[in-house]
Formats: C-alpha cells, sequence, structure tokens
C-alpha cells in the first residue's frame, strides 16, 4: 500500500481529549501516532465523532483542530487543519469589504477620541 501522508508518524501512547458541538460533548482516546499534520487516534466509537473536531494533547500541551481522513471500529486517522482550513466556507466579497470599512472607521473613531480627550486635558 502507498504512502499518503505528507509527514512520518511517530509511534505514541498520548492519552488526549477529542471535544467537539461547541466544546460541549467530549470523548478520552489515545492518540497511537503523531506528526505534525495528523494523527492516529484510538476511542470507544468513532461514529460519535463529528468530522470536524478539536483534539487536546496533554502531553504535548497543546490542542488541533482536526479532520476525519479515514474510520474504523475503534479508531480514525485524522488531519490537523491549518487557521486557513478551520472554516472552509468562502468569506463574501461584501462581508470583507464591510469588515475594511468598519475598521476604518473604528481607527477614525479613536484619532477623535484621543483628539476630544487631549483637549479637555488642556
Amino acid at each position: 500500500m502507498a504512502e499518503k501522508r505528507k509527514s512520518e508518524r511517530s509511534r505514541t501512547f498520548f492519552g488526549a481529549v477529542i471535544a467537539f458541538n461547541q466544546r460541549k460533548s467530549t470523548m478520552n482516546c489515545n492518540v497511537r501516532n503523531f506528526s505534525p499534520a495528523g494523527a492516529r487516534v484510538a476511542f470507544a466509537n468513532t461514529a460519535a465523532v463529528p468530522d470536524q473536531f478539536d483534539l487536546t494533547i496533554g502531553h504535548k500541551a497543546r490542542s488541533f483542530r482536526a479532520r476525519m481522513v479515514w474510520r474504523g471500529a475503534d479508531e480514525a486517522g485524522v488531519a490537523f487543519l491549518s487557521e486557513y482550513e478551520q472554516d472552509n466556507r468562502p468569506v463574501p466579497s461584501a462581508f470583507a469589504r464591510r469588515l475594511r470599512e468598519s475598521e476604518a472607521e473604528k481607527a477614525a473613531l479613536r484619532r477623535r477620541i484621543a483628539q476630544l480627550t487631549e483637549s479637555n486635558c488642556a
């Protein structure tokens, strides 16, 4: 079978926690192998876990946003998402433009507040 991973994984046995449903639902698991790009995790029921979730590895003192790549009965392969992949919905250009306008308004208001506080202090 050809290796499809981008980086080699190290064999591990780390305790971890999977969190989903806005971190209201959690499940303990074990990380069986790990790389900067992903991991193989073992837990009781893969069907109960959504396609994307947070994986917190206590030994590494880090949390990762993860995407399910494959599922078995009691283990799964996950890929860690970069901050750009975490929400893969495109931002409409109208929202992006409005955000830029709001940031400019905010900067102008801060300058005006600074002017007013300087003139009141003098």
